[in-house]
């Protein structure tokens, strides 16, 4: 079992204060920012794995403490009680259709901060289940240029609305799009068999962004021929199988490559 210090080794705590919210935001790297939002129930191991190849790859991780134990492995009762105080939380929308969680204001003001320190023509960001959406609604209202939806899963798919639903108000969605006519894309991932993101709600980024939403969604059938289990969630941590061919670690890659490329990353050859 990894230690909580452990799994925060070469990381830099640190402090960011907007809306009158001081959280501490944890670093590592150099170059252009990436800011990765952890999944329930918080900065576990393998955010922190994830995190430490974007900052391999030239570019600055910020991650910032939104809820949990920062470095804690997602087990039993705690991952239960992570997941019961967020959905509780005045700070994340997890029912309501047409409108953003009111934690993305804050995270919209880290992202101009991590721009103006760190350069560059943009930030990344990265959201993963509970914070998928908040990648897709940060376009609005800040610097991001590189968006990547990691199994987006507000609001709660419960019913055909919610389903579909992309987090957004109307008015976010218009500087979304303006930005997409600009020439901006966004990456969503997915497992084609989890509840929690269905098919709906990708159908809704295509039609709202059209050939500028790139999906990659990957097969959790039963029976698939790579071994996916009925309810994999977790792109980019819990689930990824980390061994050449795999389907998890191609959208790994191709996550570090968009990251990359819309932030002017010059990588090793």
């Amino acid at each position: 079992m990894t230690s909580t210090s452990s799994a925060l080794e070469g990381f830099a705590r640190d402090s960011f204060a907007a809306l009158g919210v001081s959280r501490d935001v944890w670093r590592l790297g150099d170059g252009p920012a990436v800011i990765v939002i952890a999944e329930i129930p918080g900065i576990t191991p393998l955010v922190l794995s994830f995190a430490r190849r974007v900052a391999a790859e030239g570019m600055s991780v910020a991650l910032p403490h939104l809820f949990g134990d920062d470095g804690r492995e997602p087990k039993g009762s705690y991952l239960l009680g992570s997941f019961a105080r967020a959905c509780v939380s005045r700070e994340f929308t997890v029912l309501a259709t047409g409108k953003s969680s009111p934690v993305v204001e804050w995270l919209r003001a880290l992202a101009r901060a991590e721009h103006a320190r760190a350069g560059g023509p943009g930030v990344g960001v990265v959201g993963m289940c509970f914070t998928g959406g908040f990648a897709l609604a940060m376009m609005a209202g800040a610097p991001v240029v590189a968006p990547v939806l990691s199994q987006p899963s507000l609001p709660f798919s419960i019913g055909a609305r919610r389903a579909a639903d992309l987090g957004c108000s109307a008015t976010e969605l218009a500087a979304i799009h303006a930005k997409v006519s600009d020439g901006a894309q966004v990456l969503g991932l997915r497992f084609t068999g989890d509840p929690a993101v269905k098919a709906a709600r990708f159908e809704s980024l295509r039609r709202e962004l059209g050939d500028a939403f790139l999906a990659v969604e990957i097969d959790s059938s039963p029976g698939n021929q790579f071994g996916h289990r009925k309810g994999a969630h977790s792109v980019l941590t819990e689930d990824l199988v980390d061994r050449v061919g795999s389907p998890t670690m191609a959208a790994l890659h191709r996550v570090l490559d968009f990251l990359a490329s819309k932030l002017e990353v010059v990588r090793d050859p």
